[in-house]
């Protein structure tokens, strides 16, 4: 039967609507009864499922640890910790939790716990939780752990009553404990949960992977081998998608989108193309979870069969396995951990006793709150429709909207599976880089020369920022010269700082001589800058009316107009990981302090965010500003810190957040302060920040931004196309390309002015300001929190949508 694909949208969309109402057209288009249905959508009436765990271990998990700790322990609770998911219990302390953050892994176990399953082990569990008085529960996990802690917290009134009647708990015991409160934070590498954009662990296991197909792609370009590697993502495959994104993969198999009959001939005329194309390497990623169109699964050792017999390749399968759940955390992780702990413990004290349970999670850069089991049903209806595929026969964009990654899908096939346009538009596209280098500029050129070329346009690739345009030094550029870009970091076209003002005759009569129709400007502050001055420039040359974009690429992430730059979590990483070596040389001697100075200019975001990943307890900028009285604090405080367990300590420091108060001021402040209780060293990271291979998200996020930015200019080319001739002087015909919150946004240049500190190169706004309190927190200092803004419920089906 066909299944109506428009009237699960409808329903989807409807904003009162829950999940389970899709059931209904489900049932006309299958052969199963509602109980069937309803079996296979939760496989029972108990709480968990036999594949799933209370708690499940992964990376970034003790961040979030950490945070609730210290959050709780800030605000006057009594904190503790349940291990290895056994109903023992352990008072937590502030101290107790200082470098568990930088850890894999969770310091308070991980376990299936049989007895949870029964109503017998929940009694027990709510025995040891009255008794010790506690009414709030915080969950870390997946659609599992949560959906048992919904239903404990559902129970909780009965299990009560079975106490009261055995005795085991007094009346007054009862009343003190007549309500629980529960919170969960999303822990899952496979990113598979419902209503949020990202999951505690996701991001640190994409590190993993991309860490081995880099080192595996140097093996097979020596070797003209063809690997395949098979991440973890039985119903999910997130990972595997994104990992062929970054990567640059050949090809991706994922559950929610099983290939067409007859793939093996695709498969290997695609492999067998690339090989003429004088490529060394192939890459196939495989998502343990993929199946083909009648369910069938389909493995690396069938792949690897495959190849082997019809095209004679060398090829070796890979199966990462448990690799992916390991290894130090990302500072996304640590981030995002942090700030869900956080979230968490002012959910539990903001509960009443007629609160549903809520599920904390990231939307854009918020931190929101969602109902709990409105997003674990979705969830399950997810797994539902990829473990049935073949009994439902569903359509691609019925898969794509449950689980709502049509953007990454979409840009992969764009950029993997489609065949160059064999019509020519006779449109010049001009792409450069402009500033300083930093990771993932090659992906963004990357994508962008490709999708231009998918589009029929000519490519042209720009040496030396605005420099190399006024000189001419331009040349086409074609889709295999940009093949191995994605991963490598720094700027293959070459990138300067100058800006066009002083060059403008020069730069008009190249686009003339060259026929340029478009540019594509990728860079920091300068690329914003220079933009602008292009655009000034159209009213004395005419030659500057074309579409122009431009892609904020800086480590500093000071673009206006955009709330994420390309670069910038590489060099977070970079710092991240810097301070973590740096603390650890102090080990097992005397207490110590390091004072580390990041760059950024006069922004701020590297040192706050990286004092967020790594622990500092100070992060010095210039947007807020710090005079000799906040420096003497910061002392004493640390001072008193150091009197105590705590051994290493770390401060990190803007590189111009104050001209007077230097890293060599700082750093003998604290040495002559700190005499007899620490001694002190410094590093200037420099240079190091803007260098490395891109991190994956940086990949990832330079792909989408090349590609976006080369389609909106071809929509922009269409509508300039007068008499002839491209004629572009509209102000929305020169933008930046951002990002705000969840969606890529073209914003004019012109718009974008009156929100700039053009002397210090910043945004007047900054988005991330409002996490600096919980950097103070976390620190363990006594300050105040502003919790006016409160975060509210908000529905699950409200949220969905593609980017």
């Amino acid at each position: 039967p066909q299944v109506h694909i428009k009237a699960i949208q409808s329903l989807s969309k409807q904003s009162r609507c829950t999940p389970l109402y899709v059931l209904s057209p489900l049932l006309e288009m299958s052969k199963w009864s509602s109980k069937q249905l309803i079996s296979l959508l939760f496989h029972s009436s108990t709480c968990f499922t036999n594949d799933n765990t209370l708690f499940y271990m992964f990376t970034g998990m003790n961040a979030a640890v950490r945070a609730t700790v210290r959050v709780g322990i800030y605000t006057g609770a009594k904190v503790y910790f349940v291990h290895e998911v056994r109903m023992t219990y352990t008072h937590k302390t502030v101290l107790l939790t200082s470098y568990i953050f930088c850890q894999g892994g969770t310091v308070i176990g991980s376990a299936r716990c049989k007895d949870f399953h029964t109503k017998e082990g929940r009694t027990k569990a709510a025995c040891n939780l009255v008794k010790l008085g506690i009414t709030n529960l915080c969950v870390i996990g997946g659609d599992g752990s949560l959906t048992g802690a919904n239903e404990f917290r559902t129970e909780w009134s009965e299990l009560l009553q079975i106490l009261l009647k055995a005795g085991k708990i007094t009346a007054e015991e009862a009343r003190r404990s007549s309500h629980l409160n529960i919170v969960g934070m999303v822990g899952s590498i496979d990113n598979d949960f419902c209503g949020t954009d990202m999951t505690i662990g996701t991001d640190s296991a994409l590190h993993r992977i991309i860490e081995v197909v880099d080192a595996i792609t140097t093996t097979a370009q020596s070797h003209q081998r063809a690997f395949i590697l098979e991440v973890m993502g039985r119903h999910c495959g997130y990972l595997a998608l994104v990992s062929a994104l970054a990567s640059g993969a050949d090809w991706v198999f994922i559950p929610e989108m099983p290939p067409d009959d007859g793939w093996e001939d695709h498969l290997c005329r695609r492999l067998a193309n690339q090989r003429s194309l004088g490529y060394r390497l192939n890459v196939i990623i495989v998502a343990e979870g993929a199946m083909d169109r009648s369910g069938k699964p389909i493995t690396c050792e069938m792949i690897k069969n495959l190849v082997t017999k019809k095209l004679g390749f060398d090829t070796r399968a890979t199966i990462l396995g448990h690799v992916q759940r390991g290894g130090t955390p990302s500072a996304f992780d640590r981030i995002l951990g942090s700030r869900m702990g956080v979230e968490a413990v002012m959910a539990l004290l903001e509960a009443t006793p007629e609160t549903p349970a809520c599920v904390v999670s990231l939307s854009g850069n918020q931190a929101v709150r969602l109902p709990l089991m409105e997003c674990v049903q979705v969830v399950r209806l997810q797994h539902f429709f990829n473990s049935h595929y073949s009994e439902l026969k569903f359509q691609e964009s019925a898969l794509l909207l449950v689980l709502s990654f049509e953007n990454n899908w979409n840009t992969y096939k764009l950029l993997a599976h489609v065949n160059p346009a064999e019509v020519k538009s006779n449109i010049n596209i001009a792409l450069m880089n402009v500033g300083a280098p930093c990771a993932g500029m090659n992906a963004a050129v990357r994508s962008a020369v490709r999708i231009g070329i998918l589009q029929g346009h000519h490519m042209l690739a720009i040496h030396d920022g605005f420099e190399g345009l006024a000189h001419g030094n331009i040349e086409p550029i074609s889709w295999a010269s940009v093949g191995n870009w994605t991963g490598q970091g720094g700027s293959n076209l070459g990138t300067k700082r100058s800006l066009p003002a002083s060059m403008m005759e020069e730069i008009s009569l190249n686009i003339a001589k060259f026929n340029i129709h478009a540019l594509v400007i990728i860079g920091g502050f300068e690329a914003f800058v220079g933009g602008l001055e292009l655009v000034t420039g159209r009213e004395k040359y005419e030659e500057l009316c074309i579409p122009i974009v431009v892609i904020p690429a800086t480590v500093s992430n000071n673009v206006p107009g955009s709330d994420f730059s390309v670069g910038a979590d590489t060099a977070l990483n970079t710092i991240t990981s810097t301070c973590d070596r740096i603390k650890q040389s102090a080990a097992g001697t005397k207490r110590r302090v390091f004072i580390i100075e990041t760059m950024g200019g006069y922004c701020g975001y590297l040192a706050t965010m990286a004092g967020l990943a790594a622990g500092a307890d100070a992060a010095y900028i210039y947007e807020e500003p710090f005079g000799i009285h906040d420096l003497e604090i910061n002392v004493e405080h640390l001072v008193e810190k150091m009197k105590t367990t705590v051994k290493r300590g770390l401060i990190l420091r803007n590189e111009n957040c104050n001209s007077n108060y230097t890293t060599d001021f700082i750093f003998n402040l604290y040495t002559e302060e700190g005499k007899g209780v620490f001694d002190c060293r410094k590093n200037v990271l420099g240079h190091m920040q803007q260098g490395g291979t891109p991190s994956p998200f940086d990949r990832n996020f330079g792909t989408k931004m090349g590609a976006k930015a080369v389609l909106w200019l071809t929509d922009k080319l269409k509508e300039c196309y007068r008499h002839g001739r491209i004629f572009a002087n509209t102000p929305d015909s020169a933008c930046v390309l951002g990002m705000r919150k969840r969606a890529l946004v073209f914003q004019p240049l012109a718009d974008l002015k009156s929100n700039t500190d053009f002397e210090h190169r910043i945004p007047k706004t900054q988005w991330w300001l409002k996490l600096r309190p919980i950097l103070k927190i976390l620190a363990k200092y006594k300050i105040s929190l502003d919790i006016s803004e409160k975060t509210a419920l908000e529905s699950v089906i409200k949220k969905r949508g593609t980017v």
